[in-house]
């Protein structure tokens, strides 16, 4: 029987943060991911960059090396605005796989938890199904066949999939709490020098548009959305395409476009944010990919620089920001972020807003955070599992409060709190 001190269910940004920290602190650790690599919603999902958080933030050490190993691929940059999660989302595929090799990480690709089931005191057997690369190999599909033993189990599959195998309890989920997916997508082939010169000269407003030069390359970012509580340049733009039905007035809610690193050439965009509350996740993709055919006919019509440009990738999976939340050993509040409540065994440290997307207009929310908040390690222990662990956005925390804390750089540091939490508890 295989035998591991930690499983990770879920390689995303939290798992493979806890997953390097763990191999670096000597735990013998797994991680099962579903998709052929790691890296969930940077590389899955095309969520670029990340965002921006406290300059005072604990447990950055996988955030730094990261950051390192893409700047060595000519992968990462830190923008004007001091934010350096601008990472090459296809370069980060292959650094996390140098980075887990360093760390002694084993991974399994394409491959599932089908059975979970204690066999003694504080160990558990965990059966997994190859669904890919393994299932012609007599070999890997022997020991696949076997179960896994280890010692803690960590759930980060963003949709507490484990958790709801073991049957843990649930926080209540409301329809006042839902959110809009997205499916996003890059552009390639555009001149982004007379893209810049022209978006910086037609909206002047620094707090949406803005550029730097950076290693002889052109970055920039700029945005839109359907709310009329802001000015936004680019409205007659889009306001001109709805009339002419090249766009839905759908299509316009939600657009945000950003260089990609390390590319000359390259934009990506979070857009289009998908507003219905789909039945299931099928009809979402195939309208949000048709949504995504009128917005690059956009960009090619109306933007000046992308006449040539064209669609290079579409992101694997949606980007979810709400889905089922683990009821923890303690349930984080709003109230206890936004009064910055102290706890003895913080996992992370943030100044993020609370950043709550609706389907309908003049309807979102990003409050600013007077103070730094912090979340404790209880937030990660599921109630009523010594050994079972949840991180990412479906960890115990409200509503409120899970729409600030499910940033990127939020799940590293909580994957990493864990991972040398579990490390002490191992010695």
């Amino acid at each position: 029987m295989n035998k591991y001190d930690l499983i990770i269910v879920g390689g995303g940004t939290a798992g493979v943060s806890c997953a390097w920290n763990a191999g670096k602190l000597g735990l013998k650790t797994l991680i099962i991911e579903q998709n052929s690599f790691l890296g969930g919603s940077i590389t899955s999902s095309l969520v670029i960059p990340a965002m921006k958080t406290s300059e005072n933030a604990i447990n950055t050490d996988f955030y730094d090396v990261l950051y390192k190993k893409l700047e060595e691929l000519n992968g990462a940059i830190t923008y004007c605005d001091g934010n350096k999660g601008w990472f090459n989302p296809e370069l980060t595929k292959i650094a996390l796989d140098i980075l887990m090799q360093e760390a002694n990480v084993d991974v399994l690709f394409e491959t599932q938890v089908n059975e979970i089931y204690k066999i003694s005191t504080g160990k558990l057997s965990v059966y997994i199904d190859s669904i890919g690369v393994y299932k012609n190999k007599p070999f890997d599909n022997e020991m696949l066949s076997l179960p896994i033993e280890t010692k803690y189990l960590v759930d980060a599959t963003g949709d507490a999939k484990i958790c709801e195998k073991l049957k843990a309890n649930f926080l209540e989920n409301s329809e006042e709490n839902f959110q809009p997916i997205n499916l996003r997508f890059i552009m390639s082939g555009i001149n982004v020098e007379k893209f810049t010169q022209w978006i910086m000269q037609y909206d002047t407003n620094r707090d949406v548009t803005t550029s730097c030069l950076i290693n002889g390359n052109t970055y920039l970012s700029t945005a839109y959305t359907w709310d009329t509580n802001k000015e936004w340049a680019l409205k007659p733009l889009f306001m001109e395409a709805i009339a002419k039905n090249e766009l839905t007035e759908e299509d316009t809610n939600y657009f945000q476009l950003f260089s990609v690193a390390g590319t000359t050439d390259s934009i990506a965009f979070n857009a289009p944010r998908l507003i219905k509350d789909f039945e299931n996740f099928s009809k979402a993709y195939i309208e949000g990919r048709l949504s995504i055919l009128r917005l690059s006919n956009f960009c090619k019509k109306y933007l000046p620089g992308f006449e040539k440009a064209h669609i290079t990738s579409i992101a694997n999976t949606l980007g979810v920001r709400v889905s089922n939340r683990v009821k923890g050993k303690y349930i984080y509040t709003y109230e206890d972020l936004i009064n910055g409540k102290k706890f003895d065994n913080p996992v992370l440290i943030s100044n993020y807003p609370v950043d709550i997307h609706s389907n309908k207009k003049d309807s979102s929310t990003l409050e600013k955070v007077n103070v730094e908040y912090q979340l404790p390690l209880e937030s990660l222990m599921v109630e009523g599992f010594e050994y079972l662990f949840v991180i990412g956005r479906c960890i115990s925390a409200d509503f409120k409060a899970q729409a600030a804390l499910r940033i990127i750089p939020s799940c590293f540091s909580m994957g990493e709190g864990l991972a040398k939490y579990l490390a002490d508890l191992n010695n």
